[in-house]
């Protein structure tokens, strides 16, 4: 049997999640957090992005189209998204961790210009994504932060 101190850095196995079929739209949504999450660190132009997750298999199960949408609109009004949600924040969006600020660059975005999408389903995919992504309790906090702003993005749904 081993014990901790067996263990060396390097030779922990790697824990597969067994996860059915994920819908399209949601693989969508991953995968777009995954490439904004990437054009905020490298600043990488995002045809370069597309071109190399295409490459790399990752774009096999989503709706393409709206993939492209998230990230091609998230990433070209991102600071115009921020906005939609800065006045609902503790601190400033520069210091929001990476990953929660793509995910509620791409909720302000969807709330805002997808309204076919009831907001209750653009909040829990969002809320999915900062679980599966995100710090351990992030998905509070943008559930917090993207609920606030669907009140004043959508209020007539609320009505």
């Amino acid at each position: 049997m081993k014990t901790i101190k067996d263990i060396q850095p390097g030779q922990g196995e790697e824990v597969v999640e067994n996860e059915g079929q994920v819908a399209p739209r949601t693989q969508s949504r991953r995968v777009a957090l995954q490439a904004l999450y990437q054009w905020q660190m490298t600043n990488e132009e995002i045809p370069q992005i597309i071109k190399q997750f295409n490459e790399d298999g990752l774009l096999e199960g989503l709706e393409f189209d709206f993939f492209k949408e998230l990230i091609s609109e998230v990433s070209q009004s991102s600071e115009a998204l921020d906005a939609l949600y800065a006045d609902y924040l503790d601190r400033s969006v520069a210091r929001i961790d990476p990953v929660e600020r793509a995910i509620m660059r791409m909720g302000v975005y969807e709330l805002q210009s997808k309204i076919e999408i009831p907001y209750k389903v653009v909040i829990n995919e969002s809320v999915e994504l900062a679980k599966r992504f995100g710090a351990e309790e992030s998905h509070k906090y943008v559930n917090g932060i993207l609920d606030k702003a669907a009140k004043q993005l959508r209020a007539a749904e609320f009505a």
